[in-house]
């Protein structure tokens, strides 16, 4: 891949990390990548996300955990959001 085309997926993805939990650290954009990419795959293709599950257990358990706190990260953002307002 081109260095501009990778670094502006990078800019992509460091907004979407902000406007979903408040924060674009690189922890949190490292959480996000897997998170977004499994919500997708799950919403498009949830047989071939089952069969992933089924075949990686420990995987999913950790799938689940970052779901977890993307999902407690994204709640608390919303609620300091309505605060603000």
């Amino acid at each position: 891949m081109e260095n501009v085309f990778v670094q502006q997926l990078e800019a992509l993805l460091e907004k979407y990390s902000e406007l979903l939990v408040g924060e674009s650290s690189k922890e949190t954009k490292e959480k996000v990548k897997p998170w977004a990419l499994y919500t997708h795959i799950a919403k498009s293709m949830p047989s071939l996300a089952k069969h992933w599950n089924e075949l990686y257990p420990e995987a999913k358990d950790e799938m689940k955990v970052i779901i977890n706190e993307i999902k407690q990260l994204n709640e608390q953002h919303r609620k300091s959001s309505q605060n603000k307002q």
